[in-house]
């Protein structure tokens, strides 16, 4: 079967264009690997816009109710796309793509909903002591850290809600900045740091993780002065941002230096004829939920306009 259109990616993004495709009667299929994208990890989501408060796993529980709730739609999780081929034929052309678990699955248009992953330090010793001191997200591994002292690396809104998260826990936690300021949304600046748990060490670059079974500390240069400096801690929660989930495309679509999709911003087309991107594998600025569901939305109606115009 060839689908109308394919939604790759099942986080806020892609979900909400399926939503719209099964509005518009689009034969369409999703695939992804989980429901809810980055964010299912939060523990406490207060900007998803008409909920106050929500945890990351009841965002990722309501997107695939609502989901599951329309017509037309046909869903795939548990895979990844990491192949994707253009196909020219006599009518123009198709796309083919295979999944992780050589599954195929072709489409008339394509809409790049894929989101990103986590970002490495690329430091010694991290990849040694990953799940033994060195973690990614807070939520899952904070309780671990009980009467311990630990260090979160990055100032953004995702660094605070880690401290948010080991609070209750940690004995004491170092925030370290590569900058001079911390990009996080004062409110939530305002929440997490004036506890006098928390010490912010600003121009900070992490150099090494050390420990012996398990971690023990870190390295970092002072980058004012260039001394370097060792903190002794038993734990190390990784939040400097994310990379873009773009390799399975990026032979057919222009990106950026930074692997990111570069994308029409008033349609969500990419550079590729049939391929459009959406959310946080894009170029457009502003890696926030809501706003990756309305450039998904955007983008889905902008294909349905497109078909329509190839079939008159």
């Amino acid at each position: 079967m060839i689908y109308d259109v394919i939604i790759v990616g099942l986080g806020p993004a892609g979900v909400a264009a399926g939503i719209y495709a099964s509005r518009k009667k689009l034969n369409t299929l999703i695939v992804g690997e989980e429901f809810g994208g980055q964010s299912v990890v939060s523990a406490d989501i207060q900007n998803w816009i008409g909920t106050s408060s929500l945890s990351g796993v009841e965002m990722a529980e309501r997107l695939e109710k609502h989901l599951k709730a329309g017509e037309n739609i046909k869903i795939v999780s548990g895979e990844k796309i990491e192949v994707i081929e253009k196909v020219k034929v006599d009518a123009g052309f198709f796309f083919r793509l295979k999944s992780n678990k050589n599954n195929i699955f072709e489409a008339k248009t394509l809409l790049i909903a894929s989101g990103s992953r986590r970002r490495p330090l690329n430091v010694p010793g991290e990849k040694e002591f990953s799940g033994k001191g060195v973690f990614y997200c807070s939520i899952c591994d904070a309780p671990l850290m009980k009467d311990k002292k630990v260090a979160v690396i990055g100032g953004g809104n995702a660094g605070l809600e880690a401290v948010g998260d080991l609070l209750p826990y940690a004995s004491f936690i170092y925030l370290l900045e590569f900058t001079k300021i911390l990009r996080a949304d004062p409110l939530t600046q305002e929440r997490f740091l004036k506890n006098e748990k928390v010490k912010v060490i600003f121009n900070v670059q992490v150099k090494e993780v050390f420990g012996e079974q398990f971690v023990q500390g870190l390295t970092y240069e002072d980058l004012n002065t260039g001394e370097e400096k060792k903190l002794e801690l038993s734990g190390i929660f990784v939040e400097i941002g994310s990379l873009p989930n773009s390799e399975f495309v990026k032979n057919l679509v222009q990106i950026d230096k930074t692997e990111v999709i570069i994308v029409e911003p008033l349609s969500g087309k990419t550079s590729q004829e049939g391929i459009w991107a959406a959310g946080d594998v894009t170029n457009l600025p502003y890696k926030q939920n809501n706003i990756a569901m309305g450039d998904a939305i955007r983008a889905i109606l902008n294909i349905y306009d497109y078909l329509n115009q190839k079939n008159s």
